[in-house]
């Protein structure tokens, strides 16, 4: 089983590399993984000149799995789009037709003190978040900044054909049948002709799951739903914006964005997983960022792509049983935990896995 190993910027290479070390210990002598390490986003630049090498993207595409870490850095907004390191994960996304985000929130019991919202609003919270990853504003046409009677003026198309609609509909009413079978689809119809486009052809696509619940809400009330009842959405489905933000948003619900991983799925079994998190250069180099969406981001991989749900299971049981020992990371730190680092802690789950095999 082959994976692209692509740690990026920020602190992707310090949560990414706990990943490998949680990986290696799993696999011990029974698994063969091959993880293979290439550059993008801003080591990409600083490696070939551009986010994404064609050597990355050539390696990326001949893997069962991409292991990512994070993009993003002090030139997100050179004005050249094209060399920012965002855009080399935008490209390899539309490259390999990655086009449904799985991102799932789970509020684990023990870190119900951590969320910053009540505990009788976010107890029981387990939903999954399907954000539809190859069109809307991202890369509808036309874009850019020009000159208008002297002005400037800025442009970006909300874009969606009813193919695109569609693919990602199937997908959020599988994920339901899989869960609770419930589906929120979220748009902005009131206002804009493309998501009244994305309702119709959501409705259509439901009639094709009669063992589905579809509702459907605005992203403002959805929003506002998020945090006011949580616990009712089981899977939410929306566009490529609206899921960005929204995914956000559900971070706090966890205790932390540091809690949230995820996976960008095509036509087949290949994927990307990654952290939710970012590259967060702020903290980066300080051994003090949170690993465990990116671990949970590997659970993920062995389940989607590589067809190795036990093995998952251990995985996502080891974060419980750390995280049941009271080690915390500071941003999921609360009083009678013990703070530790990102690779202590990374330490911990992978010696769980020992004891536990």
């Amino acid at each position: 089983m082959k994976i692209a190993v692509l740690a990026g910027d920020g602190i992707g290479p310090e949560v990414t590399a706990q990943s490998v070390k949680v990986l290696r210990t799993l696999a011990g002598n029974r698994l063969d993984l091959q993880m293979t390490s290439a550059p993008i986003g801003q080591a990409g630049v600083d490696a070939d000149g551009v986010p994404l090498p064609d050597a990355t993207l050539k390696l990326a595409g001949e893997s069962d799995a991409i292991l990512f870490g994070s993009v993003g850095g002090p030139t997100d907004e050179l004005p050249d789009r094209k060399k920012r390191p965002g855009a080399g994960l935008l490209k390899l996304r539309k490259a390999l037709t990655l086009f449904a985000n799985y991102r799932p929130a789970v509020l684990f019991e023990e870190l119900i003190g951590a969320s910053t919202l009540r505990p009788e609003i976010v107890r029981g919270v387990d939903m999954l978040i399907l954000r539809e990853l190859n069109g809307d504003l991202y890369f509808g046409e036309p874009r850019g900044v020009h000159m208008e009677d002297g002005k400037r003026v800025g442009i970006n198309t909300m874009r969606y054909s009813e193919d695109e609609i569609a693919r990602i509909a199937h997908a959020g009413f599988k994920a339901a049948q899989g869960r609770r079978g419930k589906l929120c689809s979220v748009d902005k119809s009131n206002v804009l002709e493309t998501m009244q486009l994305w309702r119709e052809v959501v409705m259509e696509v439901g009639r094709e799951y009669p063992d589905v619940e579809l509702s459907h809400l605005y992203i403002d009330a959805a929003s506002m739903m998020l945090i006011r009842k949580p616990t009712q959405f089981d899977v939410i489905v929306t566009g490529n914006v609206f899921g960005d933000i929204l995914s956000d948003a559900a971070a706090m619900l966890t205790g932390s964005i540091g809690m949230l991983p995820s996976a960008s799925m095509g036509p087949g079994t290949q994927g990307l997983f990654e952290p939710v998190h970012g590259s967060a250069p702020d903290i980066a180099g300080k051994d003090i960022a949170n690993p465990i969406a990116s671990i949970l981001s590997s659970a993920m991989m062995l389940r989607y792509s590589l067809g190795l749900p036990e093995e998952a299971d251990k995985v996502e049981r080891a974060v419980r049983t750390v995280l049941a020992a009271g080690l915390r990371t500071v941003d999921i730190q609360q009083p009678g935990t013990r703070l530790v680092g990102t690779a202590e802690m990374g330490d911990a789950i992978a010696a769980a896995l020992e004891i536990a095999a």
